[in-house]
């Protein structure tokens, strides 16, 4: 009944002879002409929205696609509902018709002609809803009304109840009418396709067993022929068998056959053949084909050993690749299939061969996607954080394990089910009470229920629980001896200080849980792709730090043979509502954007893992860069190139600059770079053939002294409290760290670093208001008395940047908080005046008018310079200390 999508390329001229039996059932889409409202409809149906005013949308939508990144906290919870017209023929009188989701957030009621033919809950799965018996089939066209109830409410029986990622409400997947035959393919098994295709395979043969089930609605009992094809990629017909069946009225029944492959073509990641099974459905006594449909078919076998790491097809194979959310900048999760697709091959072009769908089962194009491309693939239902100790959340967790294995079943990438994340990092009751040993023991109960019930559906995978960090805790309550597989998300270096704790913590589990396998789930930090420095430390969101941090945990994964592989958190940056820190409510912890723009660390593991030749200048993501002039008027700054070959040379302006042998993917290129454009070229010889790489960076050069007339002045932006570069493309500006004043040049005077307590090495985690440039307002000097810069007479455009960083109310702790303290509420009063020059620019400035807490202000003015006076913004402090968070100056004449 139910069709896959994909399999395009191979399968179109086979689809285009089915559609042609007019017997055969139909699938459409229906994702445009929807009308959405958002809130409750007072006495539907008897209203049935006729009160309201509805809002045009198409599928996919959510309705939290801006109120998650807006700065307001929190973001609606609670009911929408979508209305919609379709319109149905008098011909489908004796068909089954169905209302197929692919995904809808989260408890959803579908009302036909204002009676209800369905409810589902989870927001992540498929489901089916029968609507044939509430249609109106009177006329020869027949309008019928679907109005759709959804509520992404938190609900303590329906997981996730608590993550790090913001749960979207809405129709957010495709809409497909379905119109099927009274005998058909069951796709009300659970919403998947009614075909389960196990296979037993070596380089020899490989046996393919098929089931089917079969569902006979009708008042008759029905004799028939059940078919099944394999095809190779080609199209060509390898395989063919065939079975009759008798169907009493009213039931299902179950039909198995067995076909041999001999020397199969073997799925890999470096070699994804696809077969692919047709089955159809035929009356035995009229011929009439009743139901077709098409599934994916990989030849593989694998394992997972606690010792060597993971085998496929006989041979090792490191894993390493990295986890996927589902949303995209603006779109929320409303995101097309164009999009999953790309993701998936953004991560094939990166060179990975695994990834983690985290968390909780994705748009049926990923693994599709995986299936086509060569990408091993786990896939876990979303119980994060917590569960709830109730019959209901378990039976709602049961309901989508099993959602979620049948309508995934036959694709060849999967390798792992599993059902749990982190769930013991924010546990419920007091510590070390006995309602806490009591929850645990209820935590590990429901554990092996789903691992059994996952063994039930499919005995051929292997089952996961990922474990945050304490592994006293996974161990002493038994949970981590429960799955097959243990993942373990590990943070050494980000969230735990010390790098070399990764190494001491897998030599342990390969000690005390010597049987089980394991994969590093998840390892990362975070990076906003506009912040560079020349000094990488932990927690400062540089894109440097980053780099170093994978560094260290590539090499530790590549270097253990125990480990079965690992999954870079994350893919993409994505949407974390309750996140502040530099981009607010974006985990950046991704080797992409949230719009895909690949980050220098992208580069790095391009260079690791691809086996095709590649070269990449790394500061192809950082075009603008500033310095101050050397005597021979150049500033000389490092660059990374990313290479898999055995040395690079590096050019500038045509002039070679030195060949150096490439270490773990990339050289380090100390530049003298030239005021203005810089073109570099980067190559390499790999299989004697010569590849380069180009780009071009426009460097801003700064004068030693401000004087000079070989490099005259003309602007300068500079982030106070920071040791980072900021790069704004859309402005086309750079910011530079602050620096002490020298006489002829520029900088502070006095004061000291904003520092929170805690683990921070400068500035503020919090989300500063009314700006998108939170980094640059995040940090700022202390009791600075002046700003000077000995610029030369002009005229001269002056901004400067303020926002108060401590806060009266407290903050609200996170488990995800980067410091090791949260800020208790304090009331200091601040107040300051600054003038410039001498002249009062603004007076008493502070927290009794401008400086509103974690809010951005900025003000600016013009000056003229004479008599080679420069410039010196002073600060006056009368209450507390005098704060400057950043200072632009920019020349007009």
């Amino acid at each position: 009944m139910i069709r896959l999508k994909g399999y395009i390329a191979t399968l179109c001229g086979l689809l285009f002879i089915t559609v042609g039996f007019a017997q055969v059932p139909g699938k459409q889409s229906i994702n445009t002409g929807w009308e959405f409202y958002k809130g409750s409809i007072a006495n539907y149906p008897a209203t049935q929205g006729k009160d309201i005013t509805w809002q045009q949308v198409s599928l996919p939508h959510t309705w939290n696609a801006a109120d998650v990144s807006d700065d307001v906290p929190g973001y609606y919870r609670g009911i929408g509902w979508y209305h919609k017209t379709i319109y149905i023929p008098a011909a489908w009188k004796n068909k089954m018709l169905y209302l197929y989701f692919e995904g809808a957030n989260q408890e959803a009621e579908i009302y036909i002609n204002g009676k209800l033919a369905g409810t589902h809950k989870g927001g992540y799965t498929a489901f089916s809803i029968r609507i044939d018996s509430y249609v109106n089939l009177k006329d020869s066209v027949n309008a019928n009304q679907v109005d759709i109830k959804l509520d992404n409410s938190h609900n303590e029986s329906i997981a996730p109840l608590d993550a790090d990622f913001s749960f979207y409400g809405g129709i957010y997947r495709d809409v497909y009418l379905i119109t099927a035959n009274q005998v058909h393919f069951n796709g009300d098994d659970f919403a998947s396709s009614g075909i389960k295709i196990n296979t037993k395979v070596d380089s020899l043969q490989a046996e393919v067993n098929i089931s089917s089930s079969i569902l006979n609605s009708s008042a008759q009992k029905k004799q028939l022929r059940v078919v099944n094809e394999v095809f190779a990629a080609d199209g060509t017909s390898i395989s063919h068998s065939q079975s009759n069946l008798s169907i009493s009225k009213e039931s299902n029944a179950l039909a198995g056959q067995l076909q041999i492959i001999k020397n199969p073509h073997l799925w890999s990641p470096d070699d994804p053949y696809l077969y692919h099974v047709i089955s159809k459905i035929y009356d035995a006594i009229t011929g009439e084909l009743l139901d077709e449909t098409d599934n994916p078919l990989g030849l593989r076998w694998f394992n997972f050993s606690a010792e060597q790491g993971f085998f496929l097809n006989g041979k090792h194979l490191k894993l390493i690749g990295a986890n996927r959310h589902q949303d995209y900048k603006d779109l929320g999760n409303a995101v097309p299939d164009a999009l999953h697709i790309r993701d998936m091959e953004l991560l094939k072009k990166m060179g990975g061969n695994f990834i983690r769908i985290s968390h909780y089962p994705q748009d049926p194009a990923v693994l599709q996607a995986c299936d086509r491309l060569g990408i091993l693939a786990s896939i876990e239902i979303p119980i994060v954080n917590r569960i709830t100790e109730t019959a209901a959340f378990t039976d709602n967790c049961k309901h989508m394990l099993v959602e979620m294995i049948r309508q995934n079943y036959n694709h060849p990438s999967l390798v792992i089910w599993a059902y749990m994340n982190e769930v013991l990092i924010y546990p419920r009751y007091d510590d070390h009470s006995e309602q806490r040993k009591l929850y645990y023991s209820r935590v590990v109960a429901l554990a092996k229920t789903l691992d059994s019930l996952a063994h039930q559906e499919d005995w051929a995978r292997y089952t996961m629980i990922s474990c945050h960090g304490d592994f006293d805790r996974y161990f002493s309550t038994g949970l981590a001896k429960v799955p097959q597989i243990v993942g373990w998300n590990l943070y050494y270096g980000w969230y735990a200080k010390d790098m070399a704790g990764l190494d001491a913590f897998l030599e342990r589990h390969h000690r005390e849980l010597a049987d089980k396998p394991m994969i590093l789930t998840e390892f990362g930090a975070d990076a906003d792709s506009r912040l560079r420095t020349f000094n990488p430390q932990r927690f400062d969101k540089t894109v440097d730090y980053q780099l170093l941090y994978h560094q260290y945990y590539l090499k530790t994964l590549q270097k253990l043979p125990y480990v079965a592989g690992g999954a870079i958190w994350c893919l993409v940056d994505f949407s974390a509502e309750q996140r502040q820190e530099a981009t607010p409510h974006v985990n950046t912890k991704g080797l992409l954007t949230d719009t895909r723009e690949p980050k220098e660390l992208y580069f790095f593991y391009q260079a690791n893992l691809l086996k095709t030749p590649f070269i990449k200048i790394g500061t192809s993501t950082w075009k603008m860069r500033s310095g101050t002039a050397d005597s021979q008027t150049q500033c000389v700054q490092p660059v990374n190139v990313y290479s898999n070959g055995a040395s690079v040379s590096l050019y500038n302006n045509g002039n070679l600059i030195k060949t150096a042998p490439v270490e773990q993917g990339f050289v380090v290129f100390n530049v003298p770079f030239v005021n203005g454009i810089n073109q570099l070229k980067a190559t390499t010889v790999i299989s004697e053939k010569t590849i380069e790489d180009n780009t071009v960076v426009d460097f801003k050069m700064q004068p030693a002294d401000f004087k000079s007339t070989q490099i005259p002045f003309t602007a300068i932006n500079v982030s106070l409290g920071s040791e980072r570069y900021f790069i704004d493309d859309n402005l086309h500006q750079l910011w530079v760290p602050e620096q002490p004043y020298a006489k002829g040049s520029w900088g502070y005077v006095g004061g000291e670093v904003f520092k929170m307590p805690g683990n921070l090495p400068y500035g503020s985690g919090k989300n500063i208001l009314g700006t998108e440039y939170d980094a640059i307002y995040q940090t700022q000097r202390v009791g600075l008395s002046a700003f000077k810069l000995d610029v030369p007479d002009g005229e001269y455009e002056i901004t400067l940047q303020f926002a108060e960083l401590i806060t009266p109310n407290a903050d609200k702790p996170l488990v995800y908080n980067l410091n090791d303290q949260v800020q208790k509420g304090n009331n200091t009063e601040r107040s300051f005046d600054v003038s410039v020059n001498g002249s009062l620019l603004i007076k008493d400035l502070g927290t009794q008018n401008y400086l509103i807490p974690q809010h951005a202000y900025a003000t600016k003015t013009t000056i003229t310079v004479k008599d080679g006076q420069g410039i010196t913004v002073n600060f006056n402090a009368t209450k507390e200390q005098a704060i400057l968070n950043g200072i632009q100056v920019n020349r007009i004449y």
